[in-house]
């Protein structure tokens, strides 16, 4: 068993085809069969159900990609520290992001970030709470940046607190709810609500109010233009955090919707922004100038 079999592996892991995992990597066909063949023999186990229609991974299969994912990741770790060690002239940096912080706080904060460190490859990888935990604790991913709600208090996760931030709901100027007063939350029920996915609790809070069983938008998207762009071309409302919504608001493009029943600084209604890393992982220099980066820029925009 070598690093270039487990790459191979979790190549086909990933694509779920021999073709495709051969293509992606760039070797024949045949030559990529006998490299997952090798390392089923040096394991001693088959890794790939050949009698199912369907690719699917055995047991072993399941275990064996575990422990290749961690072992992959552990040696690019100690490639990038060792590249990293006198200055950040090389390696890459992959970290995750919610959809909330990919807004307007990472993009904001990977722009200075590149600008000071150009010669870093960087892998900026979004994703709900849930699907950036499983990245984070295979090791493909240094650390998180979203809402640290899910994570804090987790021994599993260390958490860095950012600045929470308001979330509201807009439309586009002509939108029939634009020009009303008084509004309550229960006006949004003839209206398709489009955003990103909304974490439980708030998703709590916002049912009771208006009175339903549960509060989820019509339309989930994880990319803000695309929200925006379906909310100005349609009768939806979107939902967005506020700096998201600045640029858009001095344009006067869109329309920020009241509503009375809503509490304005209710902190249970905020996005609780935090950098969440694995405890006793220390983060390689390009993640920690990336940290940096972050906690700067939410200072800047606190202004």
């Amino acid at each position: 068993m070598d690093l270039r079999q487990l790459r191979h592996f979790v190549a086909l892991a990933d694509h779920r085809s021999f073709v495709r995992a051969a293509e992606a990597i760039n070797l024949s066909q045949p030559a990529f069969s006998r490299s997952i063949q090798t390392l089923e023999r040096d394991l001693g186990c088959s890794l790939v159900e050949r009698s199912s229609r369907e690719f699917r991974l055995t047991g072993q299969g399941q275990l064996v990609l575990q422990h290749a994912r961690r072992l992959l990741a552990g040696s690019q770790a100690l490639h990038n520290e060792l590249v990293q060690f006198n200055g950040l002239t090389g390696g890459e940096l992959q970290f995750g992001s919610g959809p909330y912080t990919a807004q307007v706080l990472v993009p904001e904060a990977l722009a200075e970030f590149i600008r000071a460190h150009p010669a870093i490859r960087t892998g900026f990888h979004q994703g709900d709470w849930e699907q950036l935990a499983v990245w984070l604790k295979e090791e493909r991913i240094e650390f998180i940046v979203a809402d640290s709600r899910h994570f804090t208090g987790d021994p599993q996760y260390q958490v860095q607190l950012l600045r929470p931030r308001r979330g509201r709901f807009f439309c586009r100027k002509d939108h029939p709810l634009a020009g009303q007063t008084g509004l309550k939350l229960s006006a949004l029920l003839d209206y398709p609500v489009v955003g990103t996915r909304i974490p439980p609790m708030i998703r709590k809070i916002l049912a009771d109010i208006q009175g339903v069983t549960d509060f989820t938008p019509s339309v989930e998207c994880a990319q803000f233009d695309a929200i925006r762009r379906v909310v100005m071309r349609s009768d939806a409302v979107g939902l967005a955090t506020v700096e998201a919504l600045a640029e858009l608001v001095e344009q006067d493009s869109i329309h920020l919707l009241r509503f009375v029943d809503i509490p304005a600084d209710d902190p249970d209604l905020q996005v609780q922004y935090g950098v969440v890393s694995r405890p006793g992982h220390s983060l390689t220099p390009a993640a920690q100038a990336m940290v940096r980066a972050l906690v700067e820029v939410d200072e800047r925009l606190a202004g």
